[in-house]
């Protein structure tokens, strides 16, 4: 065998031996998490307003779920959803407060315990920020524009994407990481009449664009909501004022919303471009989603918290370098929620998932070789929302949700409510009295039953 031979061999050698030890290596995480978007605030998910260019681009290398929901729409236990992969009845944060789900078993936890650098940059919202629990870490929400320590001010934004890039910037070369973006925007700054402050370079953008004003969006239609919600003392209707009780409102304040959107997809992208840069992007997965969906004045209201979908359904978008090339920029259809993306995380690091952990690992939906898993998949889900401050501030709510029906159980009033979504998608029509749905409801209330006690 002459030398061009063995060299050639030895070539192949290398290559089979690089190609090994890089499928061993852990895959790097991650997260961007937005703020009270719903389902539909993307381009690529067919928005007649927004631009979100650099996540459509994520969307099209990888999937997008379009039936996705959150098991509580609110800021702090959606969060602790994210963490824990657990409902609030088990987590045990019903709005703001520390979960009670020991560290080790959360996902950062974890993923620390075993090598991989944390970070979390931006928003908490579940009690005191565990700064010690986390390698790179920097907690702020509240507000759209913030003090800087050497003077002058930064939009949350802004400092969202430097610090994202910071982290990935100071990382060690030699451990896997795990990071998560916590945007503060889309939220309003609720103390602040003009709700939502974009920065100055976006206003700009849909400047002559007149924003569609939902169908639903009426006095008529809140009138159909239980009368516990359609008064004036509950804080859906009370934002609405805040933010779209007249038609010049509604157009200011949603251009700046979209103002918002688009400039996390901006900071989104950047982060994007170093991961890539770095060498990392092809190593890391990535996943976009939100905290909670919103109303844009449909039922008459503003803000989340009630089992509607538009409260309930938020983007989700994965980009796993493991997905097959067949399988990248496209859609599924089934139930997925944020109770999965813990043990989807933890799994793609590698790790076992904690028996406490009630979700899904996701990846059974979009990587070869889990059929019988998918077939298998989930077609309902249990949703909860403790009462804020009073009944008639924001009074607690749960749910049966599938695709086609759904149940609604308001525990402050004994309340029930039924909703055939496929022939009534903006839930408008209550058949909870109708006689001939009687046996659909008794049937909803069975499994919806059976749902809230595994939750727990």
């Amino acid at each position: 065998m002459n030398n061009a031979i063995i060299g050639f061999f030895a070539f192949l050698l290398l290559m089979v031996a690089s190609a090994q030890a890089d499928a061993a290596k852990p895959l790097n995480i991650v997260v961007l998490y937005a703020d009270d978007w719903r389902h539909d605030t993307l381009s690529c998910a067919g928005h007649p307003v927004v631009k979100t260019p650099n996540i459509d681009k994520l969307a099209s290398e990888g999937i997008r779920f379009t039936n996705n929901y959150v098991t509580t729409s609110i800021c702090g236990v959606s969060r602790a959803t994210l963490f824990t992969g657990q409902w609030m009845s088990r987590h045990g944060n019903p709005a703001f407060q520390e979960f009670k789900t020991p560290w080790n078993q959360t996902y950062p936890g974890l993923l620390r315990k075993n090598g991989f650098h944390t970070g979390l940059v931006g928003k908490w919202h579940n009690g005191t920020f565990p700064q010690d629990k986390f390698d790179f870490g920097r907690s702020y929400s509240g507000t759209h524009w913030m003090k800087q320590p050497e003077g002058g001010q930064i939009h949350v934004t802004a400092k969202n994407q430097r610090d994202a890039l910071e982290f990935l910037q100071t990382k060690p070369a030699d451990k896997p990481f795990v990071l998560n973006v916590s945007f503060f925007a889309t939220h309003a700054e609720d103390s602040h009449p003009k709700q939502y402050l974009p920065q100055p370079e976006s206003m700009s953008l849909y400047a002559d664009t007149h924003i569609p004003i939902p169908k639903t969006a009426s006095d008529e239609s809140f009138r159909k909501l239980p009368p516990f919600i359609a008064n004036e003392k509950n804080e859906g209707r009370n934002r609405w004022h805040w933010r779209f009780d007249t038609p010049e409102k509604y157009q200011e304040y949603m251009k700046n919303y979209y103002r918002l959107a688009t400039e996390v997809d901006t900071a989104c992208g950047r982060i994007v471009d170093k991961l890539q840069s770095l060498g990392q992007y092809e190593n890391t997965v990535i996943i976009f989603t939100t905290d909670n969906g919103y109303f844009h004045a449909e039922h008459g209201l503003a803000d989340k918290w009630y089992p509607y979908e538009e409260s309930i359904r938020v983007p989700l978008i994965i980009r796993d370098p493991r997905m097959e090339s067949g399988r990248r920029g496209t859609l599924n259809e089934k139930i997925t929620l944020n109770v999965d993306l813990a043990p989807t995380i933890v799994s793609a690091a590698g790790l076992n998932i904690p028996e406490g952990m009630q979700g899904q690992d996701l990846s059974s939906l979009y990587l070869s070789g889990n059929e019988s898993k998918a077939a298998n998949w989930r077609t309902e889900f249990f949703y909860e929302h403790a009462t804020i401050k009073s009944i008639d501030f924001i009074p607690s709510s749960q749910a049966l949700v599938q695709l086609d029906w759904k149940y609604i159980f308001w525990p402050d009033y004994n309340v029930e409510q039924l909703f055939d979504l496929k022939s009534d998608k903006a839930e408008e029509v209550d058949l909870v009295h109708s006689a001939s749905h009687q046996s659909k409801l008794a049937e909803m209330r069975a499994r919806f039953a059976t749902l809230k006690n595994a939750a727990k």
